[in-house]
């Protein structure tokens, strides 16, 4: 099919139809389809958004020539912040961060929406692949209002039954009160969006299910790139 965007534009978009004026974007490093989603938003229908891409914390819609560094994390960012901290992400305002919107990856995220940052493998001392590790997930997911699972690839091993590791705690083992058992207060995620499909939640058990299909994508195929076991 011949078509004039790519797969990682389309998720972009898709993401930024998700977001609403007002809201305080947080994006991580090395996040770029969230972070155009996010810039997107910010400058077709939400003036108010607050967007935070790591330390620094900017409203750039009243500016005629929007700054769009290759990343959140690239220095030339801090020159149209409105606030920047050196030590990154601020964790002292969490209780208030219930309109706050955040985006997590993962190498692995299981049917309930847990993710794994940290690696693949039984034996955590000797690992069949290192992840970049929690880094600030496991806060930032249980506070925020909702955040949504965005990932770079789907295949059987990154789309799998249970995680090895958990490092951000999505619905856990199912149920529609699973994050209340616990204690914890954010949303929790909403979609996982990847480049064949969008996934959401069944509402009563929390459990993965299919969505949507990108343009030229057919359901055998997400069956076939998703463990089933």
């Amino acid at each position: 099919m011949d078509v004039s965007y790519s797969i990682p534009e389309l998720m972009a978009v898709f993401l930024a139809r998700q977001l609403n004026d007002g809201e305080t974007l947080r994006v991580g490093v090395a996040s770029p389809v969230p972070e155009a989603a996010v810039r997107l938003a910010h400058l077709t229908h939400g003036p108010n958004m607050e967007l935070v891409f790591l330390g620094a914390r900017m409203n750039v819609a009243h500016l005629d020539t929007i700054p769009m560094p290759a990343y959140g994390w690239d220095r030339r960012v801090v020159r149209w912040a409105e606030s920047y901290s050196d030590t990154g992400h601020r964790f002292d305002r969490v209780k208030d961060w219930s309109k706050h919107v955040f985006f997590i990856g993962g190498v692995q995220v299981d049917a309930y929406g847990n993710t794994n940052l940290i690696g693949i493998g039984s034996d955590y001392q000797r690992l069949k692949f290192r992840g970049p590790g929690s880094v600030g997930t496991p806060t930032l997911s249980t506070y925020v209002g909702r955040y949504y699972i965005v990932l770079n690839s789907h295949s059987p091993r990154v789309l799998v039954e249970r995680c090895d590791y958990i490092s951000a705690y999505g619905w856990g083992t199912g149920g529609a009160d699973a994050r209340m058992k616990l204690g914890l207060p954010g949303g929790g995620p909403r979609l996982c969006v990847t480049p064949l499909a969008v996934m959401d939640f069944v509402e009563d058990s929390r459990r993965m299910r299919l969505k949507s299909v990108h343009p030229g994508v057919s359901i055998d195929t997400v069956r076939r790139e998703t463990d089933s076991s």
